[in-house]
Order: C-alpha cells, then structure tokens, then sequence
C-alpha cells in the first residue's frame, strides 16, 4: 500500500481541532445561562452563609453574657486593633442583628452579584475602611460593633459603582438601591449617641472606593476607546 493517500481527509489534525471545538460549545447559547445560573448560586450560597455566622456569633454571644462584643472597635487603643477585624460579625444584641438582617441579604447578595470576585474584593475594602475609620474616630472607651458598616459600604459600591464603569444595568441597579435603602444614609450623621454613626460614614466612605477601585479596568477600557475614537477623527 502507498502511504499518505490512504488516511484520508477524515484525519485531518485541523479539522478534528475544529469539530472537537464546536462539540465544546454550549449549544443555543446555554453557556451563558449556565454561568448566570452559577453567579446567583454562589452568592445565594455566600449570603445565606454570612447570615448564619452572625445568628451563630450572636448565639454563642447570648450564652457568654455577651463578652464577645468586647472584640468590637476599641478606638485608639492597641487592643482594640483586633476590633477591625471582628466587629462587623458581632452584635450588640438580637434587635440589633434582627435590624440588619434584611439589609445584610439584599445589599449582600447584589454585590455578590456584580462578580464574586468583585463583590469579596469590595466587601474586604470596605471591611478596613470602616475598622480603620472607627478605630480613630469613634469616642474614648467606646466598643463599636455591627453588620451595619458593611451594609452602607454595599449601598454606596452598588450606587456608584454602575456610574463609574458606565454600565447600564448595573446604574438601573444603583438607582433602584437608592430609592429602596438610600434614606438610610442619614446615619452617617451624628444622631443618638449609642449608634456609631463613624463607622456608618467610614463603610459609606469604603463603599464609594471600592466603587472606583473595582471599576478601574472599564475606566481605562472607556479611555482607549474614546482615545481611538478621537484619533481616527483625526
């Protein structure tokens, strides 16, 4: 037998490339249902899991006379660093948790839902920013704790963030955020004592950064394309 001819088209590397690539493919689009589907199941997930561990926290908190709300934000003191990293989880009691329940699993779950990535990423800087905010600010001999620093920190990412990065859906979801939680942001001003309105401004404040911070690729995107716009003009 004369070598070559025999193996025929059939067994073309290229042309199996391509069938094993279009084999690959999700048919009628599904692949993006399906990593849509996957979004929402992970932030579903990370939220109703965030939620447990503050009724659990708050349950052992019950049971110790609430001692551990002594690992909240203690201003100015080196003891009280500790605080930035444990205060958002604590509570001062169950009407306190009860309070920022709801706002914790509808503003959670959303910027989950910009990106899991994005949605931790922005959740970590707005953690810091109101610890580290608290800590300078709030009032001597103080104990700051509560989810409510993170629940204002993802009422102002989820408002600015869709303005930032020019995203259409994501600025629709902003809007209808501020009209259904925007009152809330009267508590970054000063008003009854016992409410630490520092680490409401402070998780403001770390939610507009992280807004800017996580939008900085669409930002740069929207620069080079008006930059190529304005020199093909040219």
């Amino acid at each position: 037998m004369s070598g070559g001819s025999g193996m025929g088209a059939s067994f073309d590397p290229d042309r199996i490339g391509r069938l094993r690539g279009q084999l690959a493919k999700p048919a009628g689009g599904s692949g993006g249902n399906g990593a849509l589907k996957l979004l929402w199941q992970r932030a579903i997930a990370l939220t109703l899991g965030f939620t447990a561990l503050l009724y659990t926290v708050e349950g052992v908190n019950s049971l110790t006379n609430n001692e551990l709300d002594q690992a909240g934000v203690k201003p100015r003191s080196e003891d009280g660093l500790a605080g930035i990293l444990f205060a958002p989880v604590l509570h001062a009691n169950w009407g306190h948790l009860f309070g920022n329940t709801l706002p914790v699993i509808v503003l959670g779950l959303l910027t989950l839902l910009t990106g899991i990535g994005r949605g931790l990423t922005a959740t970590a800087i707005i953690w810091v920013i109101a610890g580290v905010g608290q800590w300078f600010t709030a009032p001597p001999h103080s104990v700051s704790v509560g989810a409510s620093v993170l629940v204002f920190g993802w009422l102002t990412y989820l408002i600015c963030w869709g303005w930032f990065s020019r995203n259409v859906l994501q600025i629709a979801v902003g809007v209808v955020v501020a009209v259904c939680y925007g009152s809330i942001l009267w508590g970054v001003l000063p008003s009854n004592p016992e409410i630490s309105w520092q680490g409401h401004l402070f998780g403001a404040i770390g939610g507009v950064v992280a807004g800017w911070v996580l939008s900085g690729n669409e930002r740069r995107h929207r620069r080079g394309t008006d930059a190529g716009r304005l020199a093909s003009q040219g």
